[in-house]
């Protein structure tokens, strides 16, 4: 799309235009998006090709629209994180991924629906209502960056922001076949989401990249990552210059995690997208990493479903981390399902800490975690695979995920909705 506008086959406005059209006709059904900028998108549209016309210095996302989760403060437009208290909240600055996403030349065509606060496996909540999946209107697409994996994975946004603090980006993006990325803890500023402390605080919570296809997530990242001088967290670690290769990389890779048993269908899912990886060069090994069930423990100690002294709890969650960083020499990639399940029924009441089990320990571990979509249910819904890099080497996850995305297919379109 930035392509096509800069080169002038098409307008800001049209692409714009058209993906505000798909939001009017996705989001009776869905409920993804909460407010649509729809007006003051297609007047920054217009400016866009003015600039262009005038041959001004163009960002690499000049013209194209994007949505963001909305516990995101966006200057101007209410942002609510699904809470009453803040139904009339208008925030005078943009948080550092939109301001960032900005000045990179996308325009803002949405807010997303979440859980309240932006925290939870679900969408509902008492301001907006709660969120339907595109390939099942009687499906959830799980939380808490719910709307936002629902709107891409409908056609009615390319890109957006999310957050993920337990596997918040990835298993929407499971539920709802498209592609994310949890970045390396202390890759992106969290400065403006609703919730997001930032800093050393809650090293689990990150901002990451949403979009159908990865090297959307690529183009993305260097764009909201780096220092802002506000999230004391993040560190200036720059990013290689492009995906790279694959051949000869190690991966270990499971299909169950001895806490949740999953699908056939998932099981198939991950076999295929390790064969995908093996024919791409890398050596795949079965192997599961240590002390995943150590890791929900510690979790549930986080979450304060279960009683522990807070000296207890980080010494075993720095255990755990050495633990995962000894498994990792060995291995460069870590292949796993996002879910034991597809998208659970819209409603259902699941143990929070069964759905997250496959996601939490590399919360803990701080890792990049890249989710593509590598097979489909029974029922016909989307299967994500999950991959996961060591620290820093989020080019690996991607460079992974992009090559199972070329060969299982990866997004596809919902075809549940008129």
């Amino acid at each position: 799309m930035a392509k096509a506008i800069r080169t002038g086959r098409i307008s800001s406005e049209e692409i714009v235009s058209a993906h505000i059209e798909q939001i009017g006709a996705m989001n009776p059904h869905l409920n993804a998006v909460v407010r649509t900028e729809g007006h003051k998108a297609l007047i920054q549209a217009r400016a866009a090709d003015r600039h262009l016309s005038r041959g001004a210095k163009l960002g690499p996302l000049h013209g194209v629209p994007f949505t963001v989760k909305d516990i995101f403060d966006t200057a101007g437009v209410v942002t609510t994180a699904g809470l009453r208290k803040l139904k009339t909240n208008v925030p005078t600055q943009d948080a550092t991924v939109v301001a960032r996403m900005r000045a990179a030349g996308a325009i803002m065509i949405g807010k997303t629906n979440c859980p309240p606060g932006g925290i939870g496996d679900d969408s509902a909540n008492s301001v907006h209502g709660g969120t339907r999946n595109p390939y099942d209107l009687q499906r959830s697409p799980g939380g808490s960056s719910s709307g936002e994996a629902a709107i891409i994975a409908a056609g009615g946004s390319p890109m957006g922001i999310g957050s993920d603090s337990g596997g918040s980006i990835r298993l929407p993006a499971h539920y709802c076949g498209i592609a994310a990325l949890k970045p390396t803890a202390g890759r992106v500023p969290s400065t403006g989401g609703y919730a997001l402390v930032g800093g050393l605080t809650d090293p689990r919570s990150q901002v990451g990249p949403m979009a159908r296809y990865v090297e959307d997530l690529w183009l993305l990242l260097p764009i909201i990552s780096g220092p802002d001088g506000i999230d004391s967290g993040v560190i200036p670690m720059p990013l290689a210059k492009r995906l790279g290769v694959l051949k000869g990389l190690k991966v270990a890779w499971y299909a169950d995690d001895g806490i949740t048993k999953p699908t056939r269908a998932t099981t198939a899912a991950v076999r295929a997208a390790a064969n995908a990886l093996q024919k791409a060069g890398c050596k795949v090994t079965a192997a599961r990493p240590p002390g995943l069930d150590e890791a929900r423990e510690v979790t549930l100690g986080y979450w304060g479903r279960k009683h522990t002294t807070t000296e207890g709890l980080f010494r075993r969650w720095d255990a755990f981390r050495s633990t995962l960083l000894g498994f990792m020499a060995e291995y460069d990639l870590i292949l796993s399902p996002v879910a034991a399940s597809p998208a659970p029924e819209y409603g259902a009441k699941s143990r929070l800490e069964n759905q997250f089990s496959y996601t939490i320990p590399y919360s803990l571990g701080g890792n990049p975690c890249a989710v593509v979509r590598a097979g489909t249910s029974t029922e016909g819904l989307p299967i994500g695979v999950q991959l996961v890099a060591r620290n820093w080497c989020d080019d690996v996850a991607l460079s992974a995920a992009r090559s199972i995305e070329k060969a299982l297919g990866g997004w596809r379109p919902a075809s549940v909705i008129p």
